[in-house]
Formats: C-alpha cells, structure tokens, sequence
C-alpha cells in the first residue's frame, strides 16, 4: 500500500517550536520523532509499504532525519500560502495506487489504530473518527447511519472529531485526485484536503464510510498544551 503523509505545513500554532522546525520533527523522547514514529510503526506491519512525505517548512531538516528510511520525498514549495489540498495535489500521481492511506504529519497512534485500520486493504473509501467528546475549533464529522455527510471546521453541531487517516480504495483515489486537480484549477489551493471529499459527497453522490476510534489512544498535535500534556 501507499502512505501519504502530510507534513507541509508551517505549525504556527506551535510556535515558538516550530519557527525553526516542523511539527513532525517534535521528539517524543529522546530518539523518536512524530514522523519517525509514524514511518517504524507502519513498517513493522508493512514491510512492503510504499511511504510518500509531503514536505514543505524546514522540507531538508525533514529529509534528513529520515535520509536511508526509503522513503519518497515530494516538496510542495507553496507551503506559506496553501493548505494540505495543494500538498496532496503536488502528490497526486500516488492517488493512482490501489490501496491509499493519506495521513496528517502531526498525529501519532496507537497500535491498536495502527493495526486495526491504518496499515490494512481497504475495499471502500472511509475516514476515522473519534466520538468521544469534541469542541468546535476541530475538525469535525457530521455521521448518519453508515455515511458521512459533512466534514468541516466551521461545524455548531456535530458526530465526531475527524481523527486525520483516510482510507482509499482504487476506485476512491482515482476520484479524489480528479476532485483535488479541479479544486486546485479553480485556485481553491488554500482548502484542506478533506474539504474535496466534502465536495464529492454533496454533489457527486460519493459516500465516504467512517471508522469510530473512541477509547482508543492517538493525539493530534495542534498546540504546544499537546505538547505538554
């Protein structure tokens, strides 16, 4: 399968750690970055795995901690003025594989997560999500029945955290790089990725599946309190 990892960004919101670093450089302990952490954990279950880094902010400090790892590298140098939609435009031939996994950078899991969902074939295309307690300033997952109706930031009401894995089929992917190519032509560059899924379900009749992780371990990084806490 092929791992797309999203590691582009600027982590603002982690300054004054990030000013020199990306987030995904950030040391769990004293040998272990959350990047490093997400590439020896997929390995492990997937010797075969295919692993795609979509760098941009400090993109040679990141090459570097992972120089021998085998792993692809792609550089989306718009970084400061796009979101991850254009990070996964500049790795959109990958979206032609059969089995996808597009993962945030800055997110770490557990092994159950790892095992259960993030390194096994999908057959349909599904994201997944956290039930448990939320507040609006996430990204958030409007469920019903089996589907997905909504994804967005900007949610008052809601099901579920989206909890940043996307599983993609053959069929799935291909539709999803059709999608970002149109959103990237039409210069909406500064969407989240996910925000074309929400495109597809609303007017083209996809339905996107969702896995609920609650009470399971896994943290997004998104502030230094993660950090700390």
């Amino acid at each position: 399968m092929v791992y797309i990892i999203l590691a582009a960004g600027k982590g603002e919101t982690l300054h004054p750690f990030t000013i020199q670093h990306s987030k995904t450089s950030y040391r769990l302990d004293p040998g272990t970055t959350i990047l490093r952490r997400t590439v020896d954990s997929i390995r492990s279950r997937d010797s075969d795995a295919e692993i795609v880094v979509v760098a941009g902010h400090s993109s040679e400090m990141v090459k570097s901690e992972m120089e021998g790892e085998n792993i692809k590298f792609v550089r989306n140098p718009f970084y400061a003025i796009t979101n991850s939609i254009a990070s996964l435009w500049f790795a959109r031939s990958y979206l032609e594989r059969d089995n996808v996994t597009i993962i945030h950078g800055d997110a770490v899991y557990d092994d159950y997560i790892t095992d259960r969902y993030i390194t096994q074939p999908t057959d349909r295309p599904y994201i997944l999500v956290d039930s448990s307690p939320t507040d609006s300033s996430h990204y958030n997952v409007v469920m019903e029945g089996e589907n997905v109706l909504v994804m967005s930031k900007k949610l008052e009401t809601f099901s579920a955290r989206y909890a940043c894995v996307t599983k993609l089929d053959a069929v799935s992917a291909r539709l999803v790089k059709k999608q970002v190519d149109t959103m990237i032509e039409n210069s909406r560059y500064d969407q989240y990725f996910e925000d074309s899924l929400v495109q597809m379900i609303m007017f083209d009749g996809f339905e996107l599946k969702y896995e609920d992780i609650a009470g399971h371990e896994w943290s997004e990084v998104n502030s230094v309190d993660d950090l700390l806490n």
